[in-house]
C-alpha cells in the first residue's frame, strides 16, 4: 500500500476563493437538479493549519442524482473513486488532483441532510465558533502529523475521537433548551 504523508500548511486566504470557484463549477454541472454545496474540512476554518486540499461536500436529494453527474463530473477534472464504498456506502467520493493554479479538492457527494452531511458541517461549524476549539485542534492536528507523518490513514483515523467528541457536543448544544 503506497504511503501518503500528512504535510500540514499554514491557513490559506486563498482557500475560501478556491472553494468558491469549485462550488460555482458544481452548480452549474448540477443545474437544474438543486444541490447544496458547501466547504468543509480545516480549510473552511479560518485560521487552521490544514493539508492543501479543499474539501468539498456536495449534497442532492439522492445518490443517483450524484451517480448520474458522473460523467460531468469527470469533465471538471474530478476522478471517480468507488473503493471507498464499502466502508462508507452513503458516500460517492472524487478527486480533483492539484493544478498550476489550484490546490487538490476532494468531493464528499451524498444526501443532502444525510447524518454525513449534518455531522460534516457541525464540526466545521463548531470550530468557526470557537477559537479555542480550534487551537486544541491544531494542536492535535500539529502532534499527529509528526507521528503519522508518513501514513495519512493513521493520522485521520486518530483524529476521529477529537472530531466525534465535538460533533456529539455541537449537536447536543443546538438541542438542548
Amino acid at each position: 500500500m503506497k504511503r501518503v504523508p500528512a504535510v500540514l500548511v499554514p491557513y490559506s486566504e486563498e482557500w475560501p476563493s478556491r472553494f468558491a470557484a469549485v462550488r460555482a463549477q458544481l452548480l452549474q454541472a448540477f443545474e437544474p437538479q438543486r444541490v447544496g454545496v458547501e466547504h468543509i474540512g480545516s480549510t473552511a476554518v479560518p485560521g487552521l493549519a490544514a493539508k492543501p486540499i479543499v474539501d468539498v461536500l456536495l449534497g442532492s436529494m439522492a445518490l443517483q442524482g450524484i451517480e448520474e453527474r458522473i460523467e460531468v463530473l469527470a469533465g471538471l477534472g474530478f476522478e471517480y473513486v468507488p473503493k471507498y464504498e464499502q466502508e462508507l456506502p452513503m458516500r460517492r467520493y472524487f478527486v480533483r488532483p492539484a493544478g498550476d493554479a489550484s490546490p487538490r479538492a476532494n468531493l464528499h457527494a451524498v444526501v443532502l441532510g444525510s447524518t454525513f452531511w449534518t455531522e460534516h458541517l457541525a464540526f466545521r461549524d463548531a470550530l468557526r465558533q470557537d477559537p479555542s476549539l480550534v487551537a486544541r485542534y491544531q494542536q492535535l492536528k500539529t502532534t499527529l502529523a509528526k507521528e503519522f507523518e508518513q501514513h495519512r490513514p493513521s493520522y485521520t483515523q486518530a483524529k476521529a475521537p477529537f472530531i466525534e467528541a465535538v460533533v456529539a457536543s455541537f449537536c447536543a448544544s443546538r438541542v438542548s433548551p
